[in-house]
Parts: C-alpha cells; structure tokens; sequence
C-alpha cells in the first residue's frame, strides 16, 4: 500500500482552501458588479419599455434594469403603498398630474441639475407646455418621456355634405355645423362630450381666461366669470340637443362615430390607432383630426390641456447617476421614435416629430399643432379630487338641476374644503 505524506496533505488541503475561497470572493466581487435599477411602468409601455432594455445594458455593462408592469387602473394606489412602506423604485413612469403629490411628500429628485450637465436633454427638444408641467417651484422633477393632448376628430365627410370644407375654428363655428348636421338630418348629434370627462370644460373655462384656481392655487375660481362664460357654451350643445346627454345613448364611441350617431369628438392621440383599427377601410379618408377650436378666430388654435407621461427617479433610489442614464437613454430621439413604432404614443421630443414627419401628415398633424398651444392644470396634489368633484357638478348643471353658476358656487364651496389644508400650509411659510 501507498503511504500518503502529511505534509503533501496538508500542502493540498491548503491549495484546496485557497482555491475555494478565490472561487467564493471571485463569486461575490461578480455579484457585486451587477447593478439593479427597478423601474415601473405602466399599461401598455410597461410592455414596450422592456424591448429597451438590452440596449441600455449593452452600453452599461454591469447594470441590470428590472421593469415592472403594473395597470394603470392600479398604479396610484400600488405608488402611495411603496412610498409608505419605503419601497419605492429608482425609476417611475409617472402622469404629469401627479407629480405634484409626490413633490408634496418630498418623494421625488430634483432633476436641474443632472439636465444642466446632460448633453442629450435640454429644455428647448420639448414643447414648452409640457416641459412645463414637470417644473414645481422653479425646480424639475420629471422629464416628458411621451405626450398627450386632445384636439377634434371629424367626419370630414359630413362635414363637406353641409359645405363645411375645413374643421371648425371657433366655438361659434362649432355650434353652427352641429346644428346643420343635425338639422339636415345627416348625423344624430352634433358632438359626442361625455359627461365622465372633465377635460372639456376645464379648457374651455382657460380659454376664456379662468385660472381654475386662484391664490396661489388655493381657491376655486369655478364661479368666476371666466370659466362660467365657457361652461354655458359647453352647456348649449346640451340645451340644444347637438350633443347626447344620457351615456347609454352612446354605448361604442368606435360604431356612433362611424354610424353617424354624432360626427364630432374630442379626444387624445391613443385614439389614432383605435379609429384606424375599428372603422372599414372604405372610411379612412372620411375622418380627420384638427385642433381645438377658439373663443376668436384670431385665436385659433384654441388651448388644450397639457398631458403625457414623464420619468422621475425616487430620491430613496441609491442608484441616481445610473438611473440618470436609463433616462437619457430613453430620451434619445432614435429611441423615442422606436418608441412611438412600437407603442403610437407621440413622442416627447420635437427633434422626433421631424424625423418621422408627423408634423404634416394627418391625423398626427392636429396634435403638433396643438402641442404648441397647451397648458398645465392646477399644480396641486389635490387635482384629481377637485376634477373628480367638477365632473359630478357637470352632470347637475347639464340635466337642470342647477343653473351653471348655482353649480360652480357649490362646487367652488368643496374646492375651498379640499384646499383648507393647502392654505393652512401656505400660511406657515
């Protein structure tokens, strides 16, 4: 039998240690390499954003971007649960509407200052009016990833059968081809504005120059002269049947538009896609979109509301430069037209909008032209109660059974209510 020498052993059990605890420290030091950024999206994106991924990775070796995918219809409720049990992720699609409320509990990062140093973001590759609605007290919290507006889609054909040859630019030419669509029997109604949107009259009141909110957005102005003038025009189209006022009138906005149910609608960009998808063929030419008519002529296009989605970064993310750089990277305008490819959400940057041609082509056309003609809502965490409340009024003014100034007294009676604790805080500073 072979004898075995103890020194040959232990000199082997001590390579064999050796070994290991290369193996064990080579394991963790490539651990510690790879980088996690959580990033949350929502609805469709969430989808789309992860064919993104590999790119941004492939120039960024090391970090590891995990998107998670969560349902509109859920995402406020899931964000406020994460803010409250401090899990929230590095990176956040978030609605320009609700950047506010998380300003208010200080959740979100500044961004000046990484835009200041940037060579892929400025401030002059947006549209003023949303670059504005992610600006706070003078600081940016977001950067527009992609944007929303609403402007007029049109049966042009119906239209043309009344000698209307081009889309309506003032209230007053509005209400006149509804009552000659109507009158001449060519469509059911003239406009189809549906009483769960608050949209319409909120742009309409700014249009004849309402705040909304006033004093430091701290009280309603619902009551003012301005936004009444807009409301009772809103109003007419009811009072003189040009519009539906039951919902069940309109089951389908898809097969009313096409059945000529009504030939008029106001809507965003998503429905680009749904009226090439749904309507036949033999349709395509017969709709347009067009932007918003004015109170003036002189002043057409009239004002839209700002809207669209932004990036933020979490001021709990410990990974801020990189998260940073997924922002950039999603910015790019090559990106944000494979974007807009995949997803049909209009593009951020204006430098896309060229490239594509999307500025002079229908149905696109409209929304860049307005885009140059939106503005923000009230900046306060408390926006989705206040419009919430608004559309409830909306339907007791349309029905009759208030008068629109009775209305927005009582409604600028619970906006005062709702803002109490803002007011209270403005105090203090």
């Amino acid at each position: 039998m072979r004898r075995t020498n103890p020194g040959n052993l232990i000199t082997k059990l001590a390579l064999g240690c050796m070994l290991m605890l290369m193996s064990i420290s080579c394991s963790k030091s490539g651990t510690a390499k790879v980088i996690t950024l959580d990033f949350w999206a929502f609805g469709a994106e969430g989808n789309s954003v992860r064919e993104f991924v590999a790119g941004f990775e492939a120039e960024n070796p090391g970090v590891h971007v995990v998107v998670q995918n969560i349902p509109w219809t859920a995402a406020h409720e899931k964000l406020l649960t994460a803010y409250a049990g401090n899990s929230l992720p590095d990176i956040c699609q978030l609605g320009n509407t609700w950047i506010p409320e998380f300003v208010v509990l200080n959740a979100l990062e500044a961004l000046d200052h990484s835009v200041d140093s940037s060579n892929i973001i400025s401030s002059e590759s947006y549209f003023p009016g949303i670059w504005e609605t992610n600006q706070i007290a003078e600081k940016l919290y977001g950067i527009p990833w992609y944007v929303d507006t609403r402007v007029l889609f049109y049966r042009r054909d119906l239209l043309n059968k009344i000698g209307w040859e081009r889309p309506p630019e003032t209230w007053k030419d509005m209400l006149e081809i509804s009552r000659l669509l109507v009158k001449d029997g060519h469509s059911k109604y003239g406009i189809f504005l549906p009483l769960n949107e608050w949209v319409v009259p909120i742009f309409m009141g700014m249009q004849q120059g309402s705040e909304i909110l006033k004093e430091k957005a701290s009280f309603g102005t619902f009551s003012g002269a301005e936004f009444l003038q807009g409301l009772e025009i809103y109003n007419q189209f009811f009072q003189e049947g040009l519009a539906p006022k039951g919902m069940t009138e309109v089951n389908n906005v898809y097969q009313g538009f096409q059945e000529n149910t009504f030939a008029m609608y106001i809507s965003g960009p998503w429905n680009i896609g749904e009226m090439t998808r749904r309507l036949p063929a033999q349709m395509q030419d017969d709709w347009d979109t067009a932007p918003l008519p004015a109170i003036r002529a002189e002043d057409y296009p009239g004002l839209s509301l700002a809207g669209g989605s932004s990036l933020v970064i979490f001021r709990s993310s410990k990974h801020k430069d990189l998260a940073w750089d997924w922002i950039e990277y999603l910015s790019q305008p090559d990106v944000q037209s494979e974007f807009y490819a995949q997803t049909g959400d209009l593009p951020a940057r204006v430098e896309s909008w060229t490239s594509l041609e999307l500025s002079g082509k229908r149905p696109t056309a409209a929304f860049f032209s307005q885009l140059e003609s939106v503005k923000k809502t009230p900046q306060v965490p408390e926006w989705e109660q206040i419009a919430m409340k608004l559309q409830q009024y909306l339907e007791y003014v349309v029905f009759g059974q208030w008068t629109s100034k009775e209305a927005m007294e009582l409604l600028d009676q619970d906006v005062n209510k709702i803002l109490e604790k803002r007011r209270w805080l403005l105090s203090r500073d």
